[in-house]
């Protein structure tokens, strides 16, 4: 049965747990999302991978001169930083046009609000399974062994999903109401990644900085995954900083989305 002919519950608990269990439509959607982006292009959504492998050749070599850090060491950091942040930035600046840009199903059949946040997500994610093959081959070329503790990603990219999620309903629902904030947010992305271990060496932050990478969110989001890639254990603080980020994050979202969710069809 499809979910406009469906009861949909008038508290922001049944929104959420009815979109979420939509999970064969807002995939669908999300697919043909990629799919449509690259119609008719001879690579079609390889391309993801094609541009990020060609960032990386020039970026990679240059940078570890700069930093003057072997490019054994460099690279893969600057890889999967690269690639994860990408994964960040994208979802969040997304997150913002995701209630505008699908007004037409929402004017015209009661949808469950949270089915569409899913929506961006699980496109996002389809577009870093392509990007993070680019990873195979620079692990190859640096060397990287093969442990166990590269199972820790996995727990890693589900908490970093999880977050994402729920950063993005609070992005959502402000977006919506005030249209100038996905401006700044953009803005906002395009500082951070400057204050975030992304093109540069966690381990180039003197002691007397650090508190810089403790009180850091997006390090914490992009350390759980990266440091297992690389066979290496996350910094200490930074599960218990990202699980501390994520419950402050859906207590937002929880909060800004059952006070305005009914608000947001007369936002569009």
């Amino acid at each position: 049965m499809p979910v406009a002919d469906r009861y949909i519950s008038p508290s922001a608990w049944g929104d959420w747990w009815q979109g979420t269990c939509q999970v064969r439509l807002w995939w669908t959607l999300a697919s043909k999302d990629i799919v449509d982006r690259y119609r008719r292009s001879m690579l079609g959504p390889l391309w993801l991978t094609v541009s990020v492998a060609a960032m990386l050749a020039a970026m990679g070599p240059l940078y570890s001169q700069l930093f003057n850090v072997p490019l054994g060491k460099f690279f893969p950091n600057l890889a999967l930083g690269i690639i994860l942040w990408g994964f960040i930035n994208t979802t969040l600046i997304e997150a913002a046009n995701t209630f505008v840009a699908a007004s037409t199903f929402l004017k015209s059949s009661p949808f469950p609000l949270s089915m569409f946040i899913w929506r961006t997500l699980a496109r996002n994610v389809i577009t870093l399974a392509h990007q993070l093959i680019v990873y195979v081959p620079v692990a190859l070329f640096c060397s990287i062994p093969i442990s166990p503790i590269q199972l820790l990603a996995i727990p890693g990219l589900l908490m970093l999903f999880v977050c994402l999620h729920v950063m993005s309903i609070s992005v959502a629902v402000v977006c919506t109401r005030f249209r100038d904030v996905a401006q700044v947010l953009t803005t906002c992305m395009q500082m951070v990644i400057f204050v975030t271990p992304v093109l540069w060496m966690p381990s180039s932050v003197p002691a007397r900085a650090k508190l810089l990478l403790y009180l850091n969110p997006f390090f914490h989001m992009i350390d759980v995954v990266r440091a297992p890639l690389q066979g290496l254990f996350p910094q200490r603080y930074s599960w218990p900083g990202l699980i501390l980020w994520t419950a402050a994050c859906a207590i937002l979202a929880m909060v800004l989305f059952s006070r305005s969710r009914r608000q947001v069809i007369y936002w569009l």
